[in-house]
């Protein structure tokens, strides 16, 4: 150990409390021992650094801070390099605020589009998710600042995210959910990583030792600490023996008093609680010694260019009939929507910055050569209709030579704490774009949202440019786009499919109950419509540019790909060149194709350059689930490179040699899987992948601490039931409002334990049961233990301060 000394100075006492969080956003410090205490913040797109109390769903305003795009357009760039920058203004800026680790990049997979939180994933592939999130990584940690990438793992639904099972067979599991975290440590050096709040395969992430310590420590050679997401723990003594070093926010001290007793009792070893003393110690050392002597100011205005930058550099051309783009200068053009005036740059939830500054299309546009016919709103940004508004926009627009509507998903449509239902755009949006269609045929639709929406209106466009969220520097590089300053190079990093009926997951996202089975298993985005031959609307890796580019010359050795693209446009411009791979006919089941490699290549009009692409160790690999390893089958590879995963332009092949001779399937028992048609897998089917029963995940009889609140309609407490009601009329009342309510969300799906881990202390995991026990009809004899755990618990909590005072 690192830290013998500390350790051999520290009583049980102080090792057990400093395994928990001291408050919302810090870890405990012991002056007797020297032991500091470091700072925690969100951040996976700018600093979240509350200024009064802390709370980790950004209630609170926080410290201004530079809101870069959000990682799901950031990885519409495709530039590693770019990440690279991003990490380090973002650690440049957590270190100015006195933060030691951001909490972040988030990079688990669009399993669905109706994820609430896909704003703040890259890809819904793993191998571009681990790519971007690895540069993040890098750029944070250069500034002395620990990046942690989250959440681990399998995390793909906010509905019940607390109290859900994720069911997934193991290859899946390796191939699709965990081959972003294993780039972000080996090749990014993550010193940090977060727990995820959901099971995985019946354990809870954060004390499941088949992810914190068979994979992430022992197969990766992870070597930082584990922190759990914000009550993410369950059983803390487990999570210590699994590998999981501190548990966040603020439990209390009656976690503290569960670990000891678990040492006591033979449950756990003290040697697994010295091992995660002394890594979470070797955390702490290093990032005090880190920020000593560091800037507390950071320079706003060329953060501010940086973000503006992403922006452009991540922003996707979906459409351009007639090249109507770029603006011809002095275009007559109308501003139409909302959006214009007060854009939509960012998600909610706990990502929520506090921006330095923020730019708007109706404030920068008269600075443009452009002739501005008039600006109007056009429609309401909660739904409601608006006649006059409308009316001022089909006036402006038929003056124009070009409408540009700005429109896409509002606030309340995405957010960390609720998953969506559908993937449409407000209706009273879309009937003023047919309306605007009717008045002026020349429409540029500008779209805001952070993740795949139907586009069954994109017919009425000659142009789409979709900016996701593109943080406070937006407005400027839209326009700047638009006007031909900027040539857009960004493509896709999410499959658009024509309507949700089409997902893979669609009959089984979200979970019914306590169970969420990936019985799709690894046909995820494109790989499932690839494979099925599902059509789509904008394929993964889609993106055009105002040049044209020409692919030719591919040659293929054991090393990489190597081809050569040219310009053969009239405009400098940048390319995304992919490649993927697959094996026709291969006797182990898998997608088409699969992403492998990437590189962005800028050249000038008219110039050529030559590119390889690198092969690495997860180009040809598959998990065999018999020999529970990597293995490589023999065939005649096929290495495909184009414009978008719909868009080859070259192919070759190449042979490989086979590792294993043991085949872990029989086609006959998995014919679903073998081709690619998984959008009705029955039970039997699944489980033949799984290898075992699928759980039940229904709710039975009583409830216990690990049900959510919202499964109070089930409670035998006409009491419990009054405040289910009185929580889902909040709930609901909020949803209508088109604001929805964090606090009511993350309650309304918070299980019964995370009152014991939220809540300082006030409430141990004793009163937490005789809540459970109340809710289960045994009224007295709930309300006498919650009482008689009050002053237990008030009385430990002093004995406990005092001995590590």
């Amino acid at each position: 150990m690192k830290h013998q000394d500390i350790i051999e100075k520290m009583t049980i006492e102080e090792k057990a409390a400093f395994l928990s969080g001291k408050g919302e956003w810090q870890t405990r410090d012991f002056e007797r021992l020297g032991i500091p205490s470091i700072f925690c913040s969100d951040g996976p797109h700018g600093i979240r650094k509350q200024a009064g109390a802390g709370d980790h769903l950004g209630l609170n305003a926080s410290l201004p801070a530079t809101c870069f795009p959000t990682a799901a357009t950031i990885a519409n760039s495709w530039n590693t390099e770019l990440g690279e920058k991003l990490g380090e203004t973002l650690g440049e800026e957590a270190m100015a605020e006195g933060v030691n680790v951001l909490l972040g990049p988030g990079l688990n997979i669009k399993r669905s589009p109706l994820c609430g939180r896909n704003f703040e994933y890259f890809s819904e592939d793993p191998y571009l998710a681990g790519k971007m999130a690895a540069s993040y990584v890098r750029g944070i940690q250069s500034q002395g600042v620990y990046a942690c990438p989250k959440h681990f793992a399998v995390n793909s639904q906010e509905l019940r995210r607390m109290a859900m099972n994720s069911v997934v067979d193991e290859r899946t599991l390796r191939e699709i959910y965990l081959t972003g975290f294993e780039i972000a440590v080996k090749e990014g050096g993550a010193k940090t990583i977060m727990s995820a709040y959901n099971e995985v395969n019946g354990t809870y992430a954060n004390e499941n030792k088949h992810l914190l310590n068979d994979i992430l420590r022992k197969e990766w050679g992870f070597d930082g600490i584990v922190i759990t997401d914000w009550g993410a723990s369950n059983d803390h003594a487990l999570g210590v023996a699994a590998g999981s070093n501190l548990e966040m926010p603020n439990p209390g001290l009656d976690s503290a008093r569960e670990l000891i007793a678990a040492v006591e009792s033979g449950k756990i070893k003290i040697e697994d609680v010295d091992a995660r003393v002394d890594e979470l110690l070797d955390a702490v050392m290093t990032l005090h010694v880190n920020a000593q002597g560091k800037s507390n100011e950071f320079d706003k205005n060329a953060h501010h260019n940086i973000a503006r930058r992403a922006a452009a550099e991540s922003t996707v051309l979906l459409k351009n009939e007639g090249g109507i783009l770029p603006l011809k200068a002095g275009a007559k053009v109308a501003i139409v929507g909302d959006f214009a005036f007060v854009p939509r740059y960012q998600g909610a939830g706990s990502s929520l910055v506090n921006p330095t500054k923020i730019e708007t299309v109706a404030e920068l546009i008269g600075t443009y050569d452009l002739q501005v016919v008039g600006m109007s709103r056009g429609y309401s940004r909660n739904g409601q209709e608006d006649a006059a508004v409308r009316k001022e926009a089909l006036d402006i627009a038929a003056k124009a030579d070009i409408v540009l509507y700005f429109f896409g998903l509002n606030e309340d449509s995405e957010s960390e704490g609720m998953d969506r239902t559908h993937m449409r755009i407000p209706q009273n949006q879309i009937t003023l774009l047919q309306e605007l269609g009717q008045a002026n045929p020349n429409l540029v639709g500008i779209i805001s949202a952070g993740s795949a929406i139907e586009m069954p209106w994109h017919h009425y466009f000659k142009a789409l440019l979709h900016c996701y969220l593109n943080g406070q520097a937006g407005a400027g590089a839209v326009l700047d786009i638009l006007s031909g300053d900027v040539n857009p190079s960004g493509k896709i990093s999410e499959t658009i499919p024509r309507r949700l009926e089409d997902t893979p997951a669609y009959r089984y996202y979200p979970s019914q109950e306590r169970t969420s089975e990936y019985r799709e298993s690894l046909y995820v985005g494109y790989r499932y419509y690839d494979s099925a031959d599902v059509p789509v609307l904008y394929p993964f890796g889609f993106g055009l540019s105002y040049t044209t580019f020409e692919y030719s010359d591919i040659s293929v050795t054991e090393e990489g790909a190597t081809f050569t693209i040219t310009n053969i446009g009239s405009r400098d411009g940048a390319e995304v060149a992919q490649l993927y791979v697959g094996l026709p006919n291969g006797k182990v089941f898998r997608p088409k194709k699969e992403l492998k490699g990437f590189a962005k290549v800028f050249l000038k009009a008219g110039e050529s350059k030559k590119v390889t692409i690198a092969f690495d160790d997860k180009t040809f690999r598959y998990f065999n689930v018999k020999t529970n390893k990597w293995e490589i089958e023999d065939g005649k590879y096929v290495i495909s490179v184009g414009a978008s995963s719909a868009d080859i332009r070259l192919t070759a092949d190449v042979l490989k040699s086979e590792t294993t001779e043991t085949i872990p399937y029989k086609r006959e028992e998995l014919p679903s899987y073998y081709s690619g048609k998984i959008q009705s897998v029955e039970t039997a089917e699944f489980e033949k992948l799984l290898g075992r029963s699928v759980p039940d995940g229904k709710w039975s009889g009583e409830l216990g601490l690990n049900d959510a609140f919202c499964q109070m309609y089930y409670a035998k407490s006409s009491l419990a039931r009054f405040a289910y009601k009185k929580l889902t009329a909040m709930k609901k009342k909020a949803d209508e409002s088109g604001k929805p309510d964090l606090n009511v969300l993350f309650i309304y799906n918070m299980p019964f334990r995370a009152m014991a881990k939220m809540t300082a202390g006030a409430v141990s995991m004793e009163m937490a049961e005789g809540i459970v026990k109340l809710v289960n009809g045994h009224f007295f004899g709930g309300l006498g233990q919650i009482i008689s755990g009050y002053f237990k618990n008030g009385k430990k909590n002093k004995e406990y301060e005092a001995k590590i005072k």
